[in-house]
């Protein structure tokens, strides 16, 4: 399976480089090409860069697809459809996804409400130092721990009624009561369970910061 990375125009401040493909999300291009990694790919309408700074992408990257500014998604979006047009089974890990605009860390922590990104919901994390992202959709899971992630949060998309098993703070008929983020969870010796009644749900695994 092959696996992705993309960065984005946030901030990045950790990355792996066990990656398959290396793709670039408009300043995210130029970020790789100051660690010396050409772009597979460089996506985005490009506005956060410089005239010299765009051609410089253009002339690292292998391929470039670049948007007109005005248009109905974000760059990142577009990016994560071009990944699945082209390789449907990929698994996309996606770094600088937070610390930039408030608008664009909120649209990428929603990237399933977008229909045709929906169906890979599964196959996406969201990384950095601090935190990593992942999607269940609806339906019953295993939440799996991560490594060094020593809290979870799940955030229900469209407010569906959750059920938690097996975490340190457990959710069910006899406790039940809605947040729209319930935050501060850990794993306990056993399988966390979690059951989404429909859309889907955000899982946030963080850490303290050191």
């Amino acid at each position: 399976m092959i696996k992705i990375a993309l960065f984005a125009g946030g901030t990045i401040d950790s990355f792996q480089m066990d990656f398959d493909l290396f793709i670039g999300v408009d300043r995210g291009s130029l970020f790789l090409i100051e660690q010396g990694i050409c772009p597979d790919l460089a996506v985005g309408d490009f506005d956060s860069v410089s005239e010299e700074e765009l051609a410089l992408i253009c002339s690292q990257s292998k391929e470039v697809l670049q948007a007109q500014p005005e248009k109905d998604d974000t760059d990142l979006e577009l990016a994560v459809k071009a990944v699945f047009a082209r390789s449907p089974q990929a698994q996309v890990t996606i770094f600088g996804a937070f610390g930039g605009r408030l608008d664009h860390t909120l649209a990428n922590i929603f990237l399933p409400s977008n229909p045709e990104i929906t169906p890979y919901m599964q196959q996406i994390r969201l990384r950095n130092a601090q935190n990593q992202l992942c999607y269940c959709p609806q339906g019953r899971h295993e939440v799996k721990p991560v490594a060094g992630m020593n809290y979870l949060a799940f955030i229900p998309a469209d407010n569906s009624r959750l059920s938690i098993e097996g975490a340190k703070y457990p959710l069910n008929e006899s406790n039940y009561f809605f947040k729209k983020v319930y935050a501060s969870n850990e794993f306990i010796d056993e399988p966390v369970f979690l059951e989404c009644q429909s859309g889907y749900v955000i899982v946030i695994y963080s850490k303290d910061r050191s």
